[in-house]
């Protein structure tokens, strides 16, 4: 059982069914755009129907809060995103046809998901004041770092060595680039001078 569906039996009373689940799905989907333009601090349920076709009476019904809607939405959101670098793993030919696809990507999405990927640094900020939290993120976390060794591991497989990072430092460095380049870009720097462009380069040196 996840935390969010603890968090809706416990104000429900009875355990989740499968069509409650699905439709609190649908409904974070459907809000998800919503929830990345607001931002975490300026979210509320209200403030969400407000710019969705759904009420707040029905948002308020499948989510407890908004901490609820936001991580279900984060959840749907990375689960779509932990998939994207395996065709430039599953087709690249050599280590650096793979170094390429991954970067490109890497600021592909950067620019053209940055609310979205603020939602879920935003998320995870929270788990340090909502204990509740924690479990989904670190969910998150496991395969946002899996995804990325999926890479090194290719990468450095393809290049005939063995990586000098381990998995966990490998995750920490490219995550840490990641954020650099988002915050910067939110801040108004164009993606083409992102300072995370030379540490990208870096990263991969270091490998």
């Amino acid at each position: 059982m996840t935390t969010t569906t603890a968090r809706s039996e416990s104000r429900s009373g009875v355990r989740g069914t499968d069509k409650f689940e699905a439709r609190r799905s649908e409904l974070a989907n459907a809000t998800l755009v919503t929830l990345a333009e607001l931002g975490y601090a300026r979210t509320s349920l209200r403030e969400i129907a407000q710019n969705s076709p759904y009420s707040h009476g029905v948002l308020h019904y499948y989510f407890q809060d908004k901490l609820d809607l936001i991580a279900e939405a984060v959840t749907i959101f990375e689960a779509m995103c932990v998939t994207r670098y395996d065709e430039a793993v599953a087709t690249s030919a050599t280590a650096e046809e793979l170094r390429g696809q991954f970067t490109e990507m890497f600021f592909t999405t950067l620019a053209s998901e940055s609310h979205l990927h603020r939602l879920w640094y935003d998320l995870r900020n929270q788990t340090r004041f909502e204990s509740s939290l924690q479990a989904e993120v670190a969910e998150i976390e496991t395969r946002r770092a899996q995804m990325i060794w999926n890479v090194i591991d290719r990468y450095c497989e393809l290049r005939g060595e063995p990586s000098r990072m381990s998995e966990s430092l490998a995750y920490v460095t490219f995550d840490g680039i990641f954020q650099r380049g988002l915050d910067d870009l939110l801040n108004g720097v164009a993606i083409e001078a992102l300072q995370s462009r030379r540490l990208l380069d870096e990263a991969f040196a270091a490998l």
